[in-house]
Formats: structure tokens, sequence, C-alpha cells
């Protein structure tokens, strides 16, 4: 059996009442209604003042014009005086009475017909919102791998369909504008690489041969660290623009595991300016690509033992959560200004002063970091430590965005 659909919907990662996505649909049902009653209002003040104005003047004040002007020589009698009174009291009387009960079922039609407007308002405007609700919910499905899809409206060239319209022509630039980046990346993976590699080769051949001066192998070690540089600088920009994209591997994974696995490739005490690690690694399962996150795990490792001072420490803790996993890597090292530390996760953005001179990297490192926690749905914080260093927090939900 398929589930009830539920009347609440995601809202700030939380949920919100059905009535706060149709507030729309409300404000035009209070709009319709309110336009009715004050319009019937109108018309029943209207028609009370005619029907009260034709009573005074045909039952009211004729009977009196009739009873006066009868013998028109001859002063009334007391009598004839005290009976029109009465007369004229009791038509009075019914007339107030005709007129009650007008407004008393003119009030009751009103509130009676108002309510059944009030539905059809609601009924007429969510018809009439309908197709900006498919609109809204093609908008929220699309992503970069479901770039295909269109809203296809039919119907009136009115400014609904143009509006759909539109949103389809956007979707097709956008669409040709992430080919063109794909096949930008895989084209640059290859022609940026291929050569880097062929120069390493002929580097390192050079360095094996034995008739080779002292001064040529100089300068191909100098060659060679330039273009392991390169290398390194071309890798993480390739890394950046592909981690920047949708994800296309969705499994669970554990990132206790992958910290494991990044630990064992890292040796923070064969540097050399040996650290010490302290862990605290707990199971935590996410959804999400197994090799980006393991990239996550170790640029934030890398980024610790290198901008850090010998003798320092660095603090790994992976803890599990409700909503997903934890990571938080902490190390000592040079003091880092507050003010400067949002600008560390800009591409090529590195501090001045001893964290430079101690880099080796291209200055992407945090960069990447972010770009694969945001393709997760996840979020990443950093704060500078009072004694130096930084504390850098990555947050990841349990299931992929």
């Amino acid at each position: 059996m398929t589930a009830a659909p539920s009347r609440t919907r995601p809202w700030r990662g939380g949920m919100r009442p059905w009535w706060s996505s149709r507030r729309l649909r409300l404000r035009l049902t209070v709009l319709y209604g309110g336009l009715f009653f004050a319009a019937g209002s109108i018309l029943l003040g209207l028609t009370y003042l005619i029907t009260a104005r034709a009573l005074e003047q045909q039952f009211v004040t004729g009977p009196v014009k009739i009873t006066a002007g009868a013998v028109p020589d001859r002063a009334p009698m007391p009598h004839e005086i005290d009976g029109d009174v009465v007369f004229r009291r009791e038509i009075q009387t019914r007339a107030d009475g005709v007129l009650n009960e007008v407004l008393t079922w003119s009030l009751l039609v009103l509130i009676l017909v108002g309510i059944i407007a009030l539905l059809l308002g609601y009924v007429l405007a969510d018809r009439a919102l309908r197709p900006l609700d498919r609109v809204t919910e093609t908008a929220q499905r699309l992503s970069e791998s479901t770039l295909h899809e269109r809203i296809g409206l039919r119907g009136p060239a009115d400014e609904v369909k143009r509006l759909a319209d539109t949103f389809d022509a956007m979707l097709d630039r956008l669409r040709r504008v992430f080919d063109a980046q794909r096949r930008f990346i895989a084209n640059a993976s290859h022609e940026l690489r291929t050569p880097l590699a062929v120069n390493r080769t002929v580097l390192e051949v050079s360095l094996e041969e034995p008739a080779a001066s002292a001064d040529l192998k100089a300068l191909a070690r100098a060659l060679l660290g330039t273009n392991a540089r390169y290398e390194r600088l071309i890798e993480g920009l390739l890394l950046l623009a592909q981690s920047e994209q949708e994800l296309t591997v969705r499994k669970p994974v554990d990132v206790e595991q992958v910290a494991r696995t990044v630990l064992e490739q890292l040796d923070p005490g064969s540097r050399k300016r040996p650290v010490t690690l302290h862990q605290d690694l707990r199971p935590a399962l996410v959804e999400g690509d197994p090799l980006f996150l393991e990239r996550c795990v170790f640029n934030l490792l890398e980024n610790a033992i290198k901008y850090n001072v010998r003798g320092g420490h660095i603090w790994l803790t992976v803890a599990g959560e409700p909503s997903g996993a934890s990571v938080v890597v902490e190390n000592t090292g040079p003091l880092v200004p507050a003010y400067e530390v949002e600008d560390l996760f800009e591409p090529f953005s590195r501090l001045q002063g001893d964290r430079v001179r101690s880099a080796h990297g291209a200055g992407l490192g945090l960069s990447i970091v972010r770009a694969i926690v945001a393709a997760h749905g996840g979020s990443v914080t950093a704060l500078a430590r009072p004694e130096g260093g930084l504390r850098v927090e990555v947050r990841l939900p349990r299931t992929a965005a």
C-alpha cells in the first residue's frame, strides 16, 4: 500500500504546515471573499434604504394624505384623529417589521452566499495557480543530471505560459553550459596531464643518465620539482571543478572507515616537522561519494600537518549524529587572524607570513573541502584557536543533497 501523502512540507531543514505553502491561494481567496462581502454589504445597504423609502412613501405618508384630504372643508373630529394616529402607528410597525425581516434574511443569505463564494474563490485560485505549482515542482526536481526535463506547459499564451516557456529556455541554456563544462574538464584532464607526465619521465630519465653532468642533474631536479608543483596545481583545479558538480555516485559510506584509510596514507610522525595525532573515531554513516569524502578528510589532515609547528598536535574527531556525521580537525600552529579565516576557503588564498613559507601546495585544499561538502549538502566552518592553529568542523547530512 502507498502511504498517504503528508500534509507537511520541508522548510529550512524542518517541516512546515500545508497552509504555509498555499499562502498565495489563501490571500487570493480572502481577497475574493472580501470583495464579495464588500459588494454585498453595499448592495444590501442600498436595498434597505430603497425599501425603507418606498414603504415610507407608499404605506405611511399615503394614508395620512388621504385621510387629511377626504373632507377638506370640515375639521377632523377627535375620534377621527385618534383613529388616524392608531392607523399610522400600525402601518409604521408593520413597515418596520417588513424592513427587519428583509434585513435579517438578507444578512443570512449574504453570509451563506459569502461562504459559497469563499469556497469557489479558493477553487478558482487553486485552478489559476496550478500551472505555477507545476513550474515550482519542476524547478525543485531538476538537478544537473536532469536538465533534459522540461515543463512543456500547454494552454493560452498568457502570463503563466510565458513564464513556463522562459523557464524552459533557461534550462536549455543551462544544459549547454553544463555540457560544455563537463567536456572542458574531460579535455583538460587529458591535455594538461599528458605533457606534464611526459616531462616528468624525461627528467627522471635524464637524472639516471650516467653521462649527465652535475649541473645538468641539478637543473633536472629543479625542473622536476617545478613540474611536480604544476601537476599538483592541475590536479587540484580539476578536482575542485569536479567536486563543484552534482554527485554521480551515492552510496552508504562510514566516515570512520574513510578517516582510517586516510590515516594509513598520512604519517604525521615521519615528516620533517613531526606532530602528534590524537584521534577519536566513531561510526558515522552518511550517503555520498567515498572518493570525494576521502579527499575531503585527506585535505583537512594534510593542511593540519603542513601548517603546524615542530612537536605540534592534531586532534581528529569523527562522530555520528542523528542527522548525519561530523568531522573535526584541530591543530596547533601559528596564530591565525580571525578576520582572515574565511578567506582560507577561497582558491589560491593563503595567509601571509610563516604559513606561506611553510606551504608547498597551491592554496586549493580548503577550497576543495568546501566544494565537496557543499556537493554532499553539508557545511564546513573554521575557527582560529587563541593559542594558534585552526579548528575546522565538517557536518555531513545522512542523505546527500
